[in-house]
């Protein structure tokens, strides 16, 4: 994210908390769907970004490195099918492009300004979705690529193997983000995407 005034931080978070609600509501709806009504019962199948906020991962984490998460939607994933755990880790991801893709269209199709106040919103809106969705694919616990890629494992070792990961996934990903990896791999994603969708810099 990127901070300069106040009011600028204050719309950036605000269209940050948006497309995180959006990620984390595609989950439990998904999720409901195929049976599992844990995170309706906890109040977590709702587009109430309040539901969804993490006071370290929404609101401190972006002051430190620009960037962060919402409270992951719980899933029992004991009455899902691994067809169906990929398909709800792969919902988050999905609704985000998807939404990146509706808001490139809606750019073109009104032919906003890059530097009205909407063709600007929409600008911000578009990457951030855009990365939120890459991230996201990452295979490092606890992100939805890593739930994609345990859908599709068989052999007991290899099961073994990912929750013995899964119990270093934050201090991983936290390295990764420290390391540079957010700027090296997933930036350079969402720049190949922006301008695949024929949007101006």
């Amino acid at each position: 994210m990127l901070l300069g005034s106040l009011a600028g931080y204050v719309t950036i978070t605000a269209i940050f908390l948006i497309s995180l609600t959006i990620h984390e509501y595609a989950h439990a709806r998904v999720a409901y769907h195929y049976g599992d009504d844990t995170a309706a019962r906890m109040g977590r199948l709702t587009l109430n970004p309040l539901a969804h906020i993490s006071l370290f991962g929404t609101i401190l984490l972006p002051l430190i490195i620009r960037f962060g998460w919402a409270k992951p939607v719980p899933v029992d994933f004991s009455v899902l099918t691994r067809r169906q755990i990929f398909r709800v880790a792969a919902a988050g991801p999905a609704a985000n492009l998807l939404l990146a893709l509706g808001l490139a269209l809606v750019f073109h199709a009104l032919r906003l300004p890059p530097s009205s106040l909407l063709g600007s919103l929409v600008l911000v809106a578009i990457p951030a979705n855009i990365a939120l969705a890459t991230f996201n694919l990452l295979p490092i616990p606890p992100l939805d690529g890593s739930r994609m890629v345990y859908a599709k494992l068989r052999s007991p070792q290899s099961i073994a193997m990912y929750h013995r990961v899964s119990q270093f996934g934050l201090l991983i990903l936290i390295v990764f983000l420290y390391s540079g990896g957010f700027e090296r791999f997933i930036l350079p994603a969402v720049g190949v995407l922006y301008v695949l969708l024929g949007l101006p810099f």
